[in-house]
């Protein structure tokens, strides 16, 4: 069955002894693409035939409850960041400032499930509500301008390359033996999707840099980069070409590896491990106009295991978002990209091993129980 799923220096404080279990989430999930990072919502990918088998056997009611075909390269994209809601914005702009280590707020004392006293990081309500106090209600939509563009950048470019490369048509998978020879077609879908992931990312990236900047502008209170054309030519001054495009690589490597990652376990489980002779007593779901209608639990439980597999790989491709997004500010002449919050990076894989050394790899994949991690470090006003 195809599968595509379509976001202590002066000034630092250091907290020793206490080991942070550390949650990892893409996008929030991708980021997502991100990896910004839109909800995913349990609907099926590309992989048609199967869906269309089993509404043909179904009545209207179950035909309205049953996931609609046919919306993978929208709910993968949605998770990379093609889909973004500007209410998002402000639980974005806290990630984003938790991820490059400004921690304004001192720790707190409490207890884990176990009963055991811990250190917790203030949660994302706290955070939020502190910025509020700072800049007003208005502070949490800092850097919205750019995110917005960039997101419709990238919308209208899948959108154009569906019409001039549109995806050939999907032959039918019928049954479990056709699934396990679908293969090819998995491949040939994933491919397709990651071309149009690859090129959407390649040419929003510019204004995602841009509006990571505008962000972590409230960690040193700086007003260096104000507006989007203003942004653009102070960036190409001082960085030239290459400076709209920190920070790429590991975003789209992160794309990658999260949708080959994603269709290929999901269609193996839905080949191999999903029994097709599950299913309710035939005719229980039926009616008038189809009194013989069976409605299989396989076909549920594969457009559950899309779902359940697009959030275990964004777990394991949230480094990758993390080290995009510290890339995009880092070295740029704004605070939260220089020492003490930062060193300075010279590539994507120096911040990763530094990253790694620390034990900070997923440092902002949590917003709500932020436990303090044995070799965090962090600067506190």
């Amino acid at each position: 069955m195809a599968v595509t799923w379509r976001e202590v220096t002066p000034g630092r404080w250091d907290m020793g002894g206490v080991r942070r279990a550390a949650v990892a989430h893409r996008g929030a999930l991708p980021a997502a693409g991100g990896l910004g990072l839109a909800p995913l919502s349990p609907q099926p990918c590309e992989g048609r035939s199967d869906q269309d088998v089993g509404r043909k056997g179904a009545g209207p009611e179950l035909q309205r409850k049953l996931p609609k075909p046919g919306r993978g390269l929208e709910s993968a994209s949605g998770h990379l960041g093609g889909v973004w809601m500007p209410e998002r914005h402000p639980l974005l702009y806290v990630k984003l400032l938790i991820q490059v280590g400004h921690e304004p707020m001192p720790p707190t004392l409490g207890t884990n499930v176990l009963g055991r006293k811990v250190l917790y990081l203030p949660s994302f309500f706290t955070y939020a509500k502190y910025i509020v106090q700072v800049d007003g209600k208005i502070g949490l939509f800092r850097g919205l301008s750019p995110r917005l563009m960039s997101n419709a950048l990238s919308t209208v470019t899948r959108g154009s390359m569906k019409k001039v490369f549109p995806p050939d048509e999907i032959e039918q998978v019928s049954n479990k033996d056709d699934m396990k020879t679908s293969l090819k077609k998995v491949v040939k879908e994933t491919s397709y999707e990651m071309m149009m992931q690859c090129v959407s990312r390649m040419l929003a990236h510019p204004l995602h840099v841009i509006s990571m900047r505008c962000m972590v502008q409230f960690v040193g209170r700086e007003a260096k980069y104000s507006g989007v054309l203003s942004s653009i030519g102070k960036i190409f001054k001082e960085e030239g070409l290459l400076g709209f495009f920190v920070g790429l690589i590991p975003h789209l490597l992160g794309d990658v590896v999260f949708l080959w990652g994603c269709n290929l376990l999901a269609h193996f489980i839905n080949a191999y491990l999903v029994d097709d002779s599950v299913s309710d007593t035939p005719g229980g779901l039926g009616n008038d106009q189809n009194p013989g209608s069976q409605f299989s639990q396989a076909l549920a439980i594969r457009s559950y295991t899309k779902f359940v597999m697009g959030i275990a790989v964004s777990m394991l491709t949230y480094p990758f978002l993390l080290v995009g997004d510290l890339m995009a500010v880092n070295n740029c002449g704004l605070q939260a990209g220089l020492p003490p919050y930062s060193p300075v990076f010279k590539s994507w894989i120096h911040c990763w091993k530094y990253l790694s050394v620390q034990g900070q790899l997923f440092r902002g994949s949590s917003l709500l129980f932020r436990r303090v991690s044995s070799g965090s470090c962090f600067a506190l006003e």
